[in-house]
């Protein structure tokens, strides 16, 4: 077995080792960077969601209340709720993947009641005054899902119309009748904001970038391969076979041959100058014999 194709398999033994062990290493790495880079997609998502709130709290739900529509119509408008959830469901033509829940237990419209776990997400905000936000993962039907929650209050704003009956607006009654969203306390945590992603999301994004991670790492071994490869051949290999071959043809009585060349001053230089001083001195003993 030649020299380089032992130096080769010895590379490709401690660097397969160390890449396999590098990519592993990644593996989670990159998993857990991907689901921290959907948390904080998820992050901005609900902070747009609450400035929409904001927004029609402050701007939107005072000019409406002056038309005198409203009077006799319920405007879903002027609730910040509607504006957040409506606007989101345009953000998800391009962003299908989250959706967003404000899930709230004793709700006016029972599309928002919270279903069982969005329940305990927000009992475990009652449990945990101090706690602000919850990022977790649950399994469903259609495969494990990652969450963001926030607590949501009860403010002064929302008790005109959920505190009493009596005290709401009498179109809301209407519309929603008077035995389901009442009876909320000032600061009591009466709902959450929770955006949903499938984990397939952050799984997708971790995996593309471990391919390419692999690519790379397979690119950056072939490169090396070949410039080691290159650098041994005309360092090591080529002198040495020079003086391997010089070595045979004066083994079969050619002693009129060129002093090989040296250059520099390593050890392989050595060995060639030492082959020529020997060469010189077996000339020498030759004729001496002669």
């Amino acid at each position: 077995m030649k020299l380089l194709t032992k130096f080769n398999i010895v590379l490709v033994i401690f660097f397969g080792a160390g890449s396999l062990l590098i990519a592993q290493l990644a593996k989670n790495f990159l998993l857990n960077n991907a689901r921290d880079q959907v948390v904080q997609q998820a992050e901005l998502m609900m902070a747009g969601a609450g400035a929409t709130r904001d927004y029609t709290n402050e701007q939107i739900k005072p000019l409406l209340l002056k038309n005198p529509d409203h009077e006799i119509n319920f405007l879903p408008q002027t609730v910040p709720a509607f504006a957040a959830t409506t606007i989101f469901a345009s953000l998800r033509k391009h962003y299908n993947d989250y959706s967003y829940r404000e899930a709230t237990l004793n709700p006016t419209n029972l599309i928002d009641r919270a279903e069982d776990w969005e329940a305990d997400i927000i009992r475990y905000f009652e449990d945990h005054p101090d706690q602000k936000r919850l990022v977790n993962e649950r399994e469903t039907p259609t495969g494990r899902q990652l969450y963001l929650a926030r607590p949501m209050r009860a403010g002064e704003g929302c008790l005109e119309c959920h505190s009493e009956p009596s005290v709401a607006p009498a179109a809301m009654i209407r519309k929603y009748g008077s035995t389901n969203g009442f009876g909320w306390k000032l600061n009591q945590v009466v709902a959450a904001q929770i955006v949903s992603v499938p984990m397939t999301v952050p799984n997708g994004i971790a995996e593309k970038a471990y391919h390419e991670l692999v690519l790379f790492l397979i690119g950056v071994f072939v490169v090396t391969i070949l410039a080691l490869d290159g650098a041994l051949y005309f360092l090591v290999i080529r002198p040495l076979h020079n003086v391997s071959e010089a070595a045979d043809r004066i083994s079969r009585g050619e002693t009129e041959l060129e002093p090989l060349e040296v250059r520099g001053k390593d050890e392989i230089a050595n060995v060639t100058a030492s082959f020529n001083r020997m060469r010189v001195s077996l000339v020498k003993a030759l004729k001496m014999l002669e």
